[in-house]
């Protein structure tokens, strides 16, 4: 234990806000994300105010010692993971909505917000704030922003950085920072909301955000349709997009998804299906009564059948299901590796393929579900990772999995982040002349490289 840090850091926040004893630590040295080297840190503290935050990063940056920025830890790529001891640096007190601004279309939050607690709040004025990700109810405003989530609604409304408008940043060596606004237009300097959205901590500390809000839409309508080939259903994505319907949510769960999602909720998924789609349209009642005879007619045509939420229950149980693939899969075997490779639409089809290919080729049980719409799939290998030889398999698989959504034209990651779990790829993408680029930009506001170290950004050897 580092004591002289410790009293410092008390001293500065308060003793109630800083956290040092073992059995504390070790919930901090792990997330959501299986499979990863850790260390416990030398402390967690929970700062209140942006004040808070500067003190810790000017200790930190006196002490030469890591911080990791935390939400509530639901990334899946290792993204707050300690790999050299240091602070975790806890949001979840700092938890405010600030303003909602209904006039200006804008709501202003401290970074341990709630995503859906934003929702609630901002719903009282006819308004809602689009992503969506899965751990919606969990996950936070702060957390959210530096990963760029993304989520159901992603086809239609786009990903998180689509909403921040204003970002306040406390940087490295403690200096406050704030880019961007509430005016919808604004050019002002290079587009520093941009690039701090999706950073993943390595680049600042977010301390207060500005989002756009949009009307909630006036009518829904859910939609599910089923198919006995995975071909029928990547073609029936396409063709719906191709129709001129954007879905507000266009989702896919395969034949392993939709029977252990059926075991768990009960929500009449027919587990027969080799797939299914889960599709929800909105928007003002004619054009949604439209849309959804465009979509009905584009399932037919491609061997589906198709059923019709009738009323709001029937809606919520769709919906349900969904939402229930990752923990309904996550109880098939101890350990979930649960990837987010991600391909333009039109390659759908291949890329299911190509993930059936690849879970034959090394026996392996892969659950896939996702945001077919915008071609973000979530292969889920069921695995254990105590069985070496088989986690061999998972890693060849692994591999071949980002090989194959390269090779179709994708990314590796549609909204997981590269964190620690997907870095050694990253040159596959960007080459090395686009790591170059990331470490000087990282070198230039974190030249100590004291936030966040081991995530996406490696030094240069």
């Amino acid at each position: 234990m580092n004591q002289k840090l410790i009293n410092e850091l008390i001293s500065a926040i308060g003793s109630d806000n800083v956290l040092y004893e073992d059995a504390d630590l070790v919930s901090y040295s792990y997330d959501a994300t299986p499979d990863m080297p850790s260390q416990q840190p030398d402390a967690v503290v929970t700062p209140e105010t942006t004040e808070h935050v500067i003190e810790i990063a000017k200790i930190a940056d006196k002490y030469n010692i890591p911080i990791y920025t935390r939400g509530a830890g639901t990334n899946l790529s290792g993204g707050t993971i300690p790999i050299d001891k240091g602070i975790v640096l806890l949001m979840v007190k700092m938890d405010k909505i600030i303003e909602v601004d209904a006039e200006n279309l804008t709501a202003t939050v401290e970074p341990g917000v709630i995503i859906q607690d934003l929702n609630d709040a901002v719903s009282k004025h006819g308004l809602i704030y689009p992503p969506d990700p899965g751990t919606v109810k969990t996950a936070t405003m702060g957390g959210s922003v530096a990963e760029n989530s993304g989520g159901l609604r992603g086809l239609k409304y786009g990903v998180t950085k689509h909403y921040i408008m204003g970002l306040e940043i406390v940087l490295a060596d403690g200096k406050l920072v704030k880019f961007g606004g509430k005016t919808v237009k604004n050019v002002t300097a290079y587009d520093f909301v941009k690039l701090f959205t999706g950073s993943e901590g390595t680049l600042g500390i977010i301390t207060k955000i500005i989002v756009k809000l949009i009307p909630a839409p006036e009518t829904r309508k859910s939609m599910l349709a089923s198919f006995k080939t995975l071909d029928d259903a990547g073609n029936a994505v396409s063709s719906i997009v191709a129709g001129k319907v954007i879905p507000a949510t266009l989702e896919i769960l395969d034949n392993t998804t939709i029977n252990v999602v059926e075991n768990y909720v009960k929500a009449g998924l027919p587990t027969d299906a080799e797939a299914v789609l889960l599709i929800e349209v909105d928007g003002i009642p004619e054009v949604v009564e439209k849309e959804a005879k465009v979509v009905e007619e584009v399932v037919k045509n491609n061997n589906g059948d198709i059923q019709i939420a009738q009323t709001d229950a029937e809606r919520d149980k769709l919906w349900a299901a969904r939402r229930a693939a990752l923990p309904a899969l996550a109880q098939v075997s101890p350990t979930t590796v649960l990837e987010d490779a991600t391909v333009p639409r039109s390659e759908i089809t291949a890329m299911l393929r190509e993930l059936k290919r690849i879970a034959e080729k090394y026996d392996l049980r892969i659950g896939t579900f996702g945001h077919a719409g915008d071609g973000n799939l979530h292969p889920t290998i069921l695995t254990d990772e105590r069985n070496e030889e088989e986690m061999k398999r998972v890693h060849k698989a692994v591999d071949e999995i980002f090989e194959a959504a390269l090779k179709l034209g994708g990314t590796l990651t549609g909204e997981h982040g590269i964190g620690m779990a997907k870095m050694r790829y990253l040159g596959w993408e960007l080459g090395e002349e686009g790591l170059e680029v990331m470490r000087k930009v990282k070198e230039a506001l974190d030249p100590k490289y004291l936030l966040n170290p081991g995530k996406m950004v490696q030094r240069s050897e």
